[in-house]
């Protein structure tokens, strides 16, 4: 049997739309699909032209991962305090002011006339992405029924990515029409985005109220448990490989190795979002009901593979395929991984902090992911950059062979 979490699974300061299992989804948690989805779109649009944009300023493959490290490093440093705002504001002051922030830095990159313009601009975006991150995660916790968080959290990363399917296709399409218009197709999406959790978004109960009864979580808490120690590697992992080289590095590889355009460079980034959301119709339930470790694991190790194989392929077709696989695999690990930090949370109190550093961690590996696999890719070339990086991944899979399992099944159920 498995060590008890010290969690709890009661439902006391959650909405009041809250469904039992076996039901359909809380109506709040359908508003949080609908942000999800709109943000992604967004997000989906800048993905394919961002690289290319900073390159227009004269700048090499490593100054161009920088613009993508350099939002990550922004969301570092600016994780603390967004934590501590969800535990004293509560969560849906801190997402919609979050997305707001990004969508004015979004439309100001637009007008960037220089590469340090530029910087300074996506730069000030991080701090704003940490805020409505932490704490739609914080909310999506708080909201979902304990027994289905696996499948809630798959829902909430589908809808993120079949917006990120469309996004890169759409994105590059309007890339056409100059690389400074999907920017700002970018924060008329995250507006309406913030108006959607404003206004729809129902029954949530402030993260002050509900600390009454239950004190925010302490981080010494969730250290001293192994399942929340492994999330943090493979947070890191996914970081570095997802956040970082995939949006940095796999588009400069498709134009540079594969001699493709920037068109090549959405397709690559629409099928690994394509294999990630159809792993993710099947891989929420499995972690309910199978458990967060083995789809930790084996997800871990396939995008590993997969994505070390990205730097070897030499033709498009094989680009694709790989650049899919690591989808499939990175959907598998997704949903188990953030049931498996909820579980450590419990949702009767906030878990502002935790989320925080839990959060931090992957915008670690999101800064040193791209920078490194630059330098690798200038120096050794594209094979080396994609091998370290599927390297990662694989030592991360290692983790949670030595951690707890964290699904706290019914009395009688074998664990």
């Amino acid at each position: 049997m498995t060590k008890r979490s010290p969690s709890g699974n009661g439902a006391k300061g959650i909405s009041a739309d809250t469904a039992p299992p076996g039901r359909g989804l809380p109506r709040d948690i359908k508003v949080m699909l609908v942000a999800a989805f709109l943000i992604a779109l967004g997000f989906g649009l800048v993905a394919p032209v961002l690289p290319q944009f900073a390159t227009t300023f004269d700048v090499g493959a490593t100054a161009a991962a920088v613009i993508v490290s350099i939002f990550a490093l922004m969301r570092l440093v600016f994780a603390p305090a967004g934590g501590a705002l969800i535990v004293r504001f509560g969560e849906r002051p801190i997402y919609v002011g979050g997305l707001l922030i990004v969508a004015a830095s979004t439309a100001a990159c637009a007008f960037a006339q220089d590469y340090w313009q530029l910087l300074i601009f996506r730069g000030l975006g991080g701090a704003g992405s940490v805020m409505f991150t932490v704490a739609s995660m914080a909310l999506v916790i708080r909201l979902a029924p304990p027994e289905s968080r696996g499948r809630v959290s798959g829902a909430y990363a589908s809808a993120f990515l079949i917006g990120n399917v469309c996004g890169p296709i759409v994105g590059g399409l309007l890339a056409g029409y100059g690389l400074r218009v999907p920017f700002l197709a970018y924060a008329g999406a995250l507006v309406l985005a913030a108006l959607v959790i404003q206004t729809q978004l129902t029954h949530v109960t402030g993260s002050r109220e509900a600390g009454k009864a239950n004190p925010p979580m302490e981080l010494r808490q969730a250290l001293a448990d192994s399942a929340y120690r492994a999330g943090l590697v493979s947070s890191f992992a996914n970081g570095w490989a997802t956040f970082g080289v995939r949006m940095a590095t796999v588009p400069l590889f498709a134009v540079a190795a594969i001699g493709a355009g920037t068109e090549a460079a959405g397709w690559a980034l629409a099928v690994f979002a394509a294999g990630n959301a159809a792993s993710l119709s099947f891989s929420g339930r499995l972690a309910d009901s199978l458990g967060r470790r083995p789809m930790m694991i084996t997800g871990l190790l396939l995008t590993g593979v997969a994505t070390g194989a990205i730097g070897f392929t030499s033709d498009m077709i094989w680009f694709l395929v790989a650049s899919a696989a690591a989808g499939i695999g990175s959907g598998i690990l997704g949903p188990a991984q953030q049931a498996a930090i909820a579980d450590v949370i419990g949702n009767e109190r906030s878990g502002g902090r935790v989320l925080a550093v839990f959060q931090m961690t992957a915008d670690t590996g999101a800064i040193i992911g791209p920078v490194l696999a630059g330098v690798l890719a200038d120096q050794l070339g594209y094979g080396w950059a994609f091998g370290v990086t599927g390297g990662v991944l694989v030592v991360a899979a290692v983790g949670w062979l030595l951690a707890r399992e964290s699904l706290q099944r019914p009395s009688g159920q074998p664990a």
